[in-house]
């Protein structure tokens, strides 16, 4: 899952955190309930996982990146519990967590046989009656430019429902706004 440098600095930049904190997260999470025990998949630098921790009472993140986990430990580790895994396979518990969330992070899994294991692992992990939610940029010539060098494999808006009910999701609902979209799912109690 490679970053270009320039992908690299303007994730890691303050203008993207506060980008996060203001409008990003606002409109992901906006009606979402996320419960006692979120977990979050691909936190990277963090720019999410530093709003989240103040979002819900308990926070897990899994980072496959071992030096981002260990930075992110670093940074957060009173805080959230840092598991340095693959998103597709996190190992942890079945039915534990009250709401799973990703963000700008699935065009950077590879391919969609490894998208929907992510989806299937969100599933598994999530409780019943939790909520799958996140965003992710939407497939255009602009994105794709700003990935030269990157893993870039975005999900088109429209294939998105399907692929997620495919995993077990229901109230499967996916919103564009500009050049980004979010989710929100549900796993039936």
């Amino acid at each position: 899952m490679a970053m270009n440098l320039c992908h690299r600095l303007c994730c890691n930049s303050d203008r993207w955190a506060k980008q996060v904190q203001d409008q990003l997260l606002p409109w992901v999470l906006a009606d979402a309930e996320l419960g006692d025990n979120t977990l979050e998949i691909g936190p990277g630098y963090g720019a999410i996982l530093r709003v989240l921790v103040d979002k819900t009472p308990r926070l897990t993140a899994v980072e496959i990146d071992p030096p981002m986990a260990q930075r992110l430990q670093q940074l957060y580790g009173e805080r959230a519990h840092i598991v340095n895994a693959d998103g597709t396979d996190t190992r942890l518990p079945a039915d534990e967590f009250s709401s799973v969330v990703s963000f700008t992070m699935l065009h950077h899994v590879p391919t969609t046989e490894q998208q929907n294991r992510l989806f299937a692992e969100a599933f598994r992990v999530l409780r019943p009656g939790g909520v799958f939610a996140g965003s992710d940029g939407v497939p255009s010539l602009r994105f794709r430019i700003l990935h030269i060098r990157d893993t870039c494999n975005p999900i088109p808006p429209d294939e998105l429902p399907n692929r997620l009910r495919a995993a077990g999701f229901r109230d499967v609902d996916v919103e564009v706004q500009g050049s980004r979209q979010r989710w929100r799912a549900v796993k039936a109690g």
